[in-house]
């Protein structure tokens, strides 16, 4: 105490420092301020004190804009584009001092400052600015609200898959200064294609062409699409390329690396992690790079001057989003190509109907090879059917025929051998071996599988271990396998091949990449490594089950598959060849042994023009409990020319393990557990497809209405809509 008082009394240097820091202190402290939470008895900004804003809500009935007041301290950041955070769900009578309290927090983009509002009673104030940042620009809100409205959505869940979440560290980094134009590129192996270099010349001169190429075999495919996002950037715009699954990105994240260096593109992917998603994200909508590689939510992202879009293999089902309102990357590609007038690149080593449609319409020009080039770059296919393998002792006996062993076996004296099987695990369907009948859980009636030899039997649903199964129709005791999966299948290998390694490549572990010594490589279809040199042969297994599955893109889909595992196959010409099990007079295997996916896309769209069905026509469906589906039907006013097939049943399977048959059932699939769904197709011509999805949009935002009100009638069961849906049976 006596050396403070001295200090006071002696009236040192430090003293009036602290005194004066205290009362700076003291006088801030009684400035009036008023409480975020609320901002009661806050002044409203001066200039545009209304915010537009669009919650975070997701329903359909709640799919519009809010105003809200700003207060005087948020004007200078309450900025259209930035997220914030508001009051919703408060009511008209909770107002206290002309200003609207309570409700619970909730997230929000700012659209729009306004003067006044439309709103006649009192306004709620922003709770708070999250960030300054503006994420959420005039162009992608267009963007979104047209996916919205083609997908009878939300607006609110279209921006959850175009904007990451926020990270504060990334975002609070500096961006560099944006990379200088590349030169333009040398065709490279474009050449091989007929139009390939006025393509890229074209790109690279401000063009904007529209193609749907189908790429040659071998690994050429990334760089090709590098070099095509070369001649973009060297034109002044940006590019966007969108691939199924993070193996792909890689690929051609790596093709840029050699040809532009760093810097001069973001790869966007859901493995990158929060952060490094959101700062190569941010680094795209500052303009400090102008080309994106990503997977699906890569689709929306913000490249300034956008002069290119591609999409690579538009046939795999990782283009569908797996959320609501469930939109495809092709689709919304050619959504951005129409609306920002820029070029268009759709390419795979098959060919989908709707890339087909794309070439008949006139809106994309055909980007393929002449037969001579197809012939040298493909590998020899050759065919087992169904008299060939009655006819083989050898097939009776083993999982092989004997023309797949004869090719493995030769194979595997230059190099690896690729076995694709349709179904993975170890035999995941049973039947009884005395009468046939499929071997079912007892509880859920889900199918019965084998996990390893030996093992316990467990349903594929519901995950139960059955013990002591027996056959309900005839009593028998002993199973035979319906489906052989990969586990089973590199174990017969494995013991037929004692002395080479076996490899499997699938959904618990999927290998990138294989070495070029003889070996093995057992994948399910689209977990396909890349072999180093390329496959000395492959063996398509079990054609019969991709092909025989009660669906209208089964044909389409096998092919894709077979070309896809083929395509990564050493040329006939350096001794590659691929073996298929699948009967050869079916049209999809012809196409295969010709090489030729565009001529059977062309017949399958002739064939569905017939028929009236997608891509020629629009269609989406409806599913939900009978009585709710009935409902939803007849308040819907669907459009004069809309067809609806059914309604027909579809049962839902019961919860069960990772990877099990449950978990794999596409989004609008009926909820796990044993009751009974039904589900119409409503189908409309060409230039119906807006007024379809507006009607269900309606008739879905009434019946999420009804049930915010607490009715609990038919208008409270789920109905699941989905446009455009990739299975339709």
């Amino acid at each position: 105490m006596s050396r403070e008082n001295e200090g006071f009394e002696g009236g040192g240097a430090e003293e009036p420092e602290q005194l004066a820091l205290i009362r700076e202190s003291v006088r801030k402290a009684k400035v009036p301020r008023a409480k975020p939470r609320t901002w009661r008895g806050a002044a409203l900004a001066k200039e545009l004190p209304v915010a537009r804003v669009l919650v975070d809500k997701g329903v359909l009935h709640l799919d519009r804009y809010f105003d809200y007041a700003v207060p005087e301290e948020l004007d200078a950041e309450a900025q259209p584009g930035v997220r914030v955070r508001v009051r919703f769900g408060a009511g008209s009578r909770n107002v206290r001092e002309g200003r609207r309290e309570g409700g619970g927090l909730i997230d929000g983009f700012i659209v729009e400052r306004c003067a006044e509002t439309d709103y006649n009673g009192p306004l709620a104030a922003l709770a708070q600015v999250v960030s300054p940042e503006p994420v959420l620009d005039s162009g992608l809100l267009e963007l979104a609200r047209a996916v919205a409205d083609r997908y009878a959505g939300s607006l609110a869940d279209v921006l959850q898959l175009a904007v990451p979440p926020r990270h504060a560290r990334a975002e609070a980094k500096a961006a560099p200064e944006p990379p200088a134009p590349p030169a333009a590129p040398e065709p490279g192996s474009w050449g091989r294609y007929g139009h390939g270099v006025d393509f890229l010349r074209s790109l690279a001169s401000g063009g904007a062409p529209r193609a749907v190429w189908t790429a040659l075999p071998g690994p050429e495919w990334a760089e090709e699409i590098a070099r095509a996002v070369q001649a973009t950037l060297a034109s002044g715009r940006g590019a966007l390329v969108v691939v199924p699954t993070g193996r792909p990105a890689a690929r051609v994240d790596a093709a840029l690396n050699r040809l532009l260096g760093p810097g001069q593109h973001a790869l966007l992917t859901a493995d990158a992690g929060q952060e490094r998603r959101y700062q190569e994200w941010l680094a795209v909508r500052r303009g400090t790079v102008r080309a994106v590689v990503g997977t699906r939510a890569a689709m929306f992202a913000p490249v300034r001057d956008l002069g290119l879009v591609v999409v690579w293999d538009d046939g795999d089902s990782n283009h569908s989003d797996d959320r609501a309102p469930f939109p495809h990357v092709r689709e919304v590609l050619e959504l951005r190509a129409t609306r920002d007038k820029c070029g268009f690149l759709l390419g795979s080593w098959s060919c989908t109907v709707e890339a087909a449609q794309l070439v008949e319409s006139g809106w994309a020009a055909p980007l393929v090879a002449d037969r001579e080039q197809v012939r040298g770059a493909a590998p020899l296919v050759r065919t087992v059917g169904d008299l060939d393998l009655a006819r083989d002792e050898a097939a009776r006996a083993a999982r092989l025929p004997s023309l797949a062993w004869q090719v493995a076996r030769e194979g595997l004296k230059h190099g690896p051998v690729l076995v694709q099987v349709p179904r993975r695990g170890y035999v995941p369907r049973l039947a009884c071996e005395r009468c046939r009948e499929p071997a079912r859980c007892r509880r859920c009636a889900g199918p019965l599988e084998a996990q390893e030899s030996g093992a316990a039997l467990r349903c594929g649903w519901c995950g139960v271990e059955e013990a002591s199964w027996h056959c309900e129709s005839c009593g028998g005791f002993r199973l035979r396998a319906q489906v052989v999966g990969a586990r089973r299948t590199a174990e017969e290998l494995g013991r037929a091949f004692p002395a080479v390694p076996v490899r499997t490549s699938g959904r618990e572990q999927v290998l990138d990449t294989v070495p070029g010594a003889p070996a093995l490589v057992v994948s399910t279809p689209g977990a396909e490594p890349v072999a180093e040199g390329g496959y000395a042969a492959a063996l398509l297994l079990d054609g019969w089950a991709m092909l025989g599955r009660p669906d209208l893109r089964a044909g389409e889909d096998a092919l894709r598959r077979w070309v896809g595992a083929a395509a990564l196959v050493r040329p006939q010409g350096a001794g590659g060849t691929v073996v298929v099990v699948a009967e050869p007079t079916l049209r999809p295997v012809q196409a295969l042994v010709r090489w030729d996916p565009v001529g059977h896309a062309v017949r399958e769209l002739a064939e569905r023009a017939e028929l009236g069905f997608p891509p020629v026509s629009r269609m989406a469906s409806v599913s939900g409990p009978p009585e709710a589906l009935a409902e939803f039907l007849a308040g819907a006013e669907l459009p004069g020319d809309a067809v609806v097939l059914g309604p027909v049943p579809v049962r839902g399977g019961a919860p069960g393990p990772a990877g099990s048959t449950a978990a794999r059932r596409g989004a609008g699939a009926p909820p796990p557990g044993p009751e009974l769904w039904e589900r119409v197709l409503i189908r409309v011509p060409p230039g119906s497809g807006a007024a379809l999805a507006a009607s269900l949009k309606t008739a879905q935002a009434a019946r999420m209405a009804r049930g915010a009100k607490g009715a609990r009638e038919a208008g409270g069961e789920p109905v699941r809509v989905r446009v455009d849906p990739l299975d339709i049976g």
